[in-house]
Formats: C-alpha cells, structure tokens, sequence
C-alpha cells in the first residue's frame, strides 16, 4: 500500500489500544512504525536492478519479524518521541510494535506479494482484495486517527479499524465476484480457465482485471462487479518461451538468470512484450484493467556479456486521457 495508507492504519491499530492521555503518542509511533517495514528499498545495487524485486516485502514484512521490527523502532523513536511524552520504554515498544504489524498484512490484501512466511518460505502472498492506493479506504481512516488524537478518544480510532475491515472484506468479496464473472466470461469462448485470478483495477474495488491462461496464451479482461456487472474484453498474449521468443539466449547467462528471477516475482505471469522484442513484461499490472500494456519490465540486450543483467524497465505513461476511460469504465450504464 502507499506510504500515508500503511502509517495511518499503522497509527488506528496503537491508538486503539492506549488510554486518552496516550493517544496522540501511540498514533505518532504507531504512524511511523507503520511505514518502517518499507525501508527496505533502500537495498538496492546499481549493477543489478533486480535485487530490489527480491528484498521489497521480504523479510522487513515478515511475521516472525515483527517483535524485532518494533524494537529496531522504539530504539530510534523512544528517545526522540516516546520519553518526551511520558512514556516507559515498554509502552513505546508496544505502540511501535502494534503499528508495524499491520504493514505486512495489509500490503498482502494488495497484489504485488509479500514474503510473510520469510525465510522459512519465499512464497509471495496476494490476498488480491484492494488496489495499492484506495481513498475510500484511507481517508475515512485517517479522519478517525486525526479525530481521535484530537479529542483523546480511542474509541473513534476502533471505528476507524472496524472500517478498515469491512472495506477489505468488501473487497474480498468483490474480488470473488470478478473471479466468478472471470470463469463465466472465459466459458463463453470455450476456454479452459488456468490460474484465473482478479485483481483490483486502481484507486478502487468496483472495476477488476482478470487474467487466466488457456493453452499457450493468457488472456486479460476486466469486469464490473456488484453494481451493474459489465465486462470489457481484453487483449491476449502467448506465454513466454525463451527458446520460442529468444532462441540467442544463453541458458547460462545472467540474463536468463534474470529471467526467472522476474518470473518468480511476477508469479510466472510473463509474456514477451509485443510492441518490443527483447522486452520481457508482467503482464499482471496496467495502468487500464483490459489491456496488456505492463507497468514495468525487463529488458535483455542479444549482444550483452555473458554476465551482464537485463534492464529494469517502469512505463507508467497514464495521463489524462487513461484516466477518463478508467473512470469511464467505472460509470458507464
């Protein structure tokens, strides 16, 4: 989730949990505490573009971290923060440690995938049940972590959870909806429905992009749930072959070792990107929930060394005009 979503939450959980004097503290501790798990961007290496793909929402979100997470937190913010409210070094442990939790849990409501079984399994969980910035789901939160600092009232922030919740269970059950629709519409064309899963389109749980394998293609769409249904076909695109698509690779090569380590983050949702031969794409994320076009990729070169990586690629063109056929998309009759 985006930074002001994960420390937001991050603040209701402690608030929650403090008495009135506290809850200005345990919002603030909790506020940051919240995005710390995050700072795991931060390991990243200019030879290789990839291995930030390999540590984000690795073991900085994984459960059994969490104790140590919110220690390494209340260390650096108990001297600055937790002391000069009052507070015992166990008390800003606690509200630190409370607010780091949901990080995890919440990025795995998302669906890019988090390590939270890390380093006993590299299995990115993808609960697929709300897009990586929702308002709906921030602003009513953060209106009741302001209140709630604001009026010495921890009740308001637990209305603030509570809200939290129903929003990502309306989003579950949204979700499950756009699956069945997504097996429906892939029955109406005679397909074979392999791996089909529904993800959240952005900013919203209305409008989801579905994506199944049939055969050596996957095909992409995306469908309008719970208020008035509706499908918009998508784009298809056959499955990545190397030997098929980059017959001049080298199996050897860092570059194809490149390969399957985007593969495994992309969940092996990969495709030769059709608009650029060498360019290896996710076909996972768009800016539009029916089209291929990706948001990021990689990039391999024929004449690279034979340790030299593929180029990390973002293209995050929407603009203007993407912007109104998504929300044409939405509210269309």
């Amino acid at each position: 989730m985006d930074p002001l979503t994960q420390g937001t939450l991050g603040a209701a959980l402690p608030q929650s949990f403090s008495r009135q004097v506290h809850t200005g503290a345990a919002g603030l501790l909790g506020f940051l505490a919240g995005m710390a798990p995050d700072l795991d961007v931060l390991i990243r290496s200019a030879e290789d573009p990839l291995l930030f793909l390999e540590y984000h929402r690795q073991f900085t979100h994984s459960l059994v971290f969490i104790p140590l997470g919110g220690a390494i937190c209340a260390l650096v913010l108990h001297g600055l923060l937790g002391r000069r409210r009052g507070l015992a070094f166990h008390q800003t442990w606690l509200f630190c440690t409370l607010g780091y939790a949901t990080h995890a849990l919440l990025d795995a409501c998302t669906t890019y995938g988090t390590m939270l079984l890390w380093p006993f399994s590299d299995q990115r969980f993808a609960w697929n049940t709300i897009s990586i910035i929702d308002p709906l789901l921030t602003l009513p939160l953060l209106l009741a972590v302001v209140l709630a600092w604001a009026l010495r009232k921890p009740g308001i922030a637990r209305v603030g959870l509570v809200w939290a919740l129903c929003y990502l269970g309306f989003g579950l059950y949204q979700r499950d909806a756009a699956v069945q629709m997504g097996r429906e519409l892939a029955l109406s064309r005679g397909h074979t429905a392999h791996g089909l899963e529904a993800k959240p389109s952005f900013g919203n749980v209305l409008l989801w992009k579905t994506v199944y394998a049939d055969g050596d293609r996957y095909y992409v769409d995306a469908v309008r749930v719970t208020w008035r249904p509706k499908v918009y076909p998508g784009d298809s695109v056959l499955k990545l072959d190397l030997e098929r698509d980059m017959p001049w690779l080298e199996a050897n090569s860092q570059q194809a070792l490149d390969v399957e380590r985007f593969r495994w983050f992309s969940n092996d949702y990969v495709a030769l990107d059709p608009e650029h031969p060498n360019r290896v794409i996710d076909i996972r994320y768009s800016m539009l929930p029916n089209e291929i076009d990706p948001l990021w990729s990689i990039e391999l070169s024929p004449n690279a060394g034979r340790w030299d990586h593929v180029e990390y690629v973002m293209s995050r063109d929407g603009g203007p005009e993407r912007a109104a056929i998504l929300w044409q998309m939405l509210t269309s009759p």
